[in-house]
């Protein structure tokens, strides 16, 4: 089953790509199979409505993740691993979108799936119970949406935000000294705003667009090869991105190839970045 994608209030548009609800009954026993999720430039507000979703990141067991999750920036792959009915809200944001909504430094968030409560307060909390009550994707897009437009109708405009999403259109092929002459930054200044706004350093994100572009390029052309997804993608050859597969997920391409054939979902094939 697809997931239902929702274009968002012009008002949001800046912060927010989009929100996507999936609604689906999984076979088989809860909990049993595992989908990886390897990390990516794109930053999210996850609503669980459904059965509890569990995630673990390399060596821990599963925990279930809390009803309302902010994933910030993402280093390492984690593994996910849902019950019968899985229902997921997912409100993803353009670079700096997730800054604007929490309001703290993100280099703090980062590898953490934290309890939105933890800094949005019980409105949120407010916000899961009605998406569970709800039943009609559409709805539960609305409840997500009027919440938003509450938060961050205010939020100040971002020369950072604004190169970062350009740096996310152009994948690896935009330079990160363009990007910051583009928000009037020195370079200095626009690492030390990408620490605060998007969780890593300009370099760190560049490398992660790229190795998110080709694993996802993988999960939609499986009969690809990796070398050809490396070329397309800016890698100077197939060894250059076996490493940031290694540094990103712990493990090689071929392995994580074998993962997603025995996944019960493929959670990252229409991130729409």
């Amino acid at each position: 089953m697809k997931p239902d994608y929702y274009a968002v209030h012009p008002a949001l548009q800046p912060w927010v790509s989009h929100i996507m609800v999936l609604q689906v009954r999984l076979s088989g026993a809860a909990y049993s199979r595992q989908a990886p999720f390897p990390p990516t430039p794109q930053h999210s507000l996850n609503f669980y409505p459904g059965d509890a979703t569990q995630s673990r990141q390399q060596g821990h067991p599963f925990l279930a993740l809390p009803d309302c999750t902010i994933v910030g920036p993402q280093t390492r792959k984690v593994d996910l691993a849902m019950g019968p009915d899985h229902r997921f809200v997912s409100v993803a944001f353009h670079p700096g979108g997730l800054f604007q909504l929490v309001r703290v430094p993100l280099h703090e968030l980062r590898d953490v799936p934290l309890p939105a409560m933890e800094l949005l307060g019980r409105e949120i909390g407010d916000v899961s119970e009605q998406l569970q009550a709800a039943r009609h994707s559409l709805d539960m897009k609305r409840i997500v949406e009027a919440y938003l437009l509450r938060k961050l109708t205010r939020a100040t405009s971002s020369a950072l935000a604004q190169a970062a999403r350009w740096m996310v259109s152009g994948g690896y092929a935009h330079p990160i000294d363009q990007a910051a002459a583009m928000a009037c930054l020195s370079p200095r200044q626009f690492e030390r705003k990408a620490h605060e706004q998007l969780g890593y350093s300009p370099k760190f994100f560049a490398r992660l667009i790229r190795f998110s572009q080709a694993y996802r390029l993988k999960v939609n052309q499986p009969q690809a090869s990796w070398t050809a997804i490396s070329y397309q993608c800016g890698y100077y050859d197939q060894m250059h991105l076996i490493r940031d597969f290694k540094e990103f997920t712990a493990s090689t391409p071929k392995q994580l190839a074998l993962e997603l054939q025995h996944a019960p979902l493929t959670v990252q094939d229409d991130l729409r970045i």
